[in-house]
């Protein structure tokens, strides 16, 4: 069984999430696919996760890959969280992470309009609903939420999703039947006119917006093709590691695992992991590297143990429910994060000593972040200990 160490994963995570140096291309739908696909819950974040990596980057370059080459697409995949992907990998993304999510939401959907008593045959409602949803969109190419519900007494209804607690309260139906529909692969989030730190995207049927419906794959092949995706990317890595990334079983990792020939590995004396059968070479030592990233990034959400990059600085960087916050690295590790002050100034919130040079070079990469931001402020969608801790 191959060895490798904490430093030889590190070296990995470096290159390969195009952290070390710029990436080799200015591409961001090269980028954006090396790494699979960038973290959108925060609509800032797939901007930010950009700028750590791409040189001359701006957000209208993004801007023009979502909403007019539309080379990319938000949609909501693994773990029911809402990516920014490759439009062209729908066909794998949908049957092996999506189609789980939707089948989950679906069903909720519908006991939760049974037990509000809106419809005695929650199916029946929602089939309605949909039906309704897609003559809209036919008839005008886009709406917003708001216009749907609006527009279409099929989605009147709501609900409480908790009885009794101060967070529970009567709730629109409307915005889940969205929901399934687009991460069914209906329908996507279209046209955005607001700011980049924020989301106001209008829906659109799918084959509009991307010129044909999802075409998807048989499903044991998508998830086999997306499994050595990542493996590419963040591999090696446990099969805990894979699960849980993919929001999938335990049965499933093991089977795509297989598929694709993966081979165990171990992992620093710590577990055994699996790595490409053709990917098992050393990874080069990139030299010293400093990044900040945003909330919620791929590369500090990207293993269920993270130990080997996070150290004990888990209970400052990310919140209760797992949410990583705003990251400041050195050298393939987690050493703190950032916030801004009053100002927009980026500043640093080191959690450890990380030596002149670290300091210097988290120092010019906060220097450069403030430059770029140019006034805007960021404030993360789900605050953590540390960035809600005073500068």
């Amino acid at each position: 069984m191959q060895h490798f160490s904490v430093a030889e994963r590190r070296n990995r995570l470096a290159r390969r999430h195009l952290l070390a140096s710029r990436a080799p291309t200015n591409s961001i739908p090269e980028s954006t696919a090396a790494l699979v696909g960038w973290h959108a819950t925060d609509p800032a974040t797939p901007y930010l996760s950009l700028w750590a990596r791409i040189d001359k980057f701006t957000t209208a370059d993004l801007d023009r890959e979502l909403y007019e080459q539309r080379s990319l697409v938000k949609h909501l995949a693994m773990r029911r969280t809402l990516w920014v992907l490759p439009a062209a990998d729908l066909s794998i993304i949908q049957p092996a992470a999506s189609d789980r999510v939707a089948d989950t939401e679906r069903k909720k959907l519908i006991a939760d309009v049974e037990k509000a008593g809106v419809a005695k045959d929650g199916t029946r409602w929602l089939k309605r609903a949909a039906v309704a949803v897609r003559a809209h969109l036919v008839e005008h190419g886009h709406a917003s939420s708001a216009e749907l519900r609006a527009a279409l007494p099929e989605l009147a209804g709501t609900y409480d999703p908790a009885p009794g607690k101060s967070w529970g309260g009567e709730t629109h139906l409307a915005p889940r039947v969205l929901t399934v529909l687009a991460v069914s692969g209906e329908m996507v989030r279209g046209p955005d006119a607001s700011a980049w730190t924020t989301s106001r995207a209008r829906w659109v049927s799918t084959p509009t917006w991307l010129g044909s419906p999802i075409t998807p794959a048989q499903i044991d092949t998508a998830r086999a093709d997306l499994v050595r995706n990542w493996l590419r990317a963040f591999g090696p890595a446990t099969a805990i590691d894979v699960k849980w990334w993919f929001g999938s079983t335990l049965t499933a990792t093991r089977q795509a695992l297989n598929t694709i020939g993966a081979v165990e590995v171990d992992l620093h004396g710590a577990a055994v992991g699996y790595a490409l059968p053709d990917d098992l070479d050393a990874e080069p030592d990139p030299g010293p590297w400093a990044a900040l990233l945003p909330g919620l990034d791929v590369t500090t959400m990207g293993w269920f143990d993270r130990c080997w990059y996070l150290g004990d600085h888990r209970p400052q960087v990310f919140d209760t429910n797992g949410n990583g916050g705003p990251t400041a690295w050195w050298n393939g590790r987690i050493v703190g994060g950032w916030r801004q002050n009053a100002d927009a100034v980026v500043q640093l919130q080191l959690l450890e000593d990380v030596g002149r040079d670290g300091r210097k070079a988290l120092e010019r990469k906060a220097t450069e972040l403030t430059q770029w931001l140019d006034g805007t402020q960021i404030r993360p969608r789900f605050p953590t200990p540390l960035s809600k801790a005073d500068v």
